[in-house]
């Protein structure tokens, strides 16, 4: 089965932090990515820019609308993901709780599935 770790983290966080935190953070997280793919668990893996270089399309009544970020009103940013292949939801919680952006960020477990169910 598919699941994805969606990493979800405050978007004022990144700011805290000098660039060498930054990217000792990185390094840990790509190491982690980097066990997991030795273990033929890890499907794929990124890490995402700030929401500040997103944008936000919708299609209303035939018209899209681009919403270039930041976007004031989000509590939390996903700040990359890691889709794996797990036998069991209790694997993908396994893993999500040895995730290290558990320490600083909220790590959301899902099942991949057909939107409809």
């Amino acid at each position: 089965m598919a699941y994805m770790l969606l990493i979800l983290e405050d978007p004022a966080q990144r700011g805290t932090r000098t660039r060498e935190e930054g990217e000792a953070v990185f390094e840990r997280m790509v190491e982690f990515g980097r066990k997991l793919r030795q273990q033929d668990k890890l499907v794929a893996t990124e890490s995402l820019a700030a929401q500040s270089k997103g944008a936000r399309v919708q299609v209303r009544g035939g018209k899209a609308q681009v919403l270039d970020g930041p976007f004031a009103e989000a509590k939390e940013m996903v700040g990359g993901f890691f889709l794996l292949n797990c036998a069991t939801r209790e694997e993908a919680l396994a893993i999500a709780r040895a995730c290290p952006a558990a320490e600083w960020a909220t790590v959301e477990v899902r099942e991949t599935a057909p939107c409809y169910l």
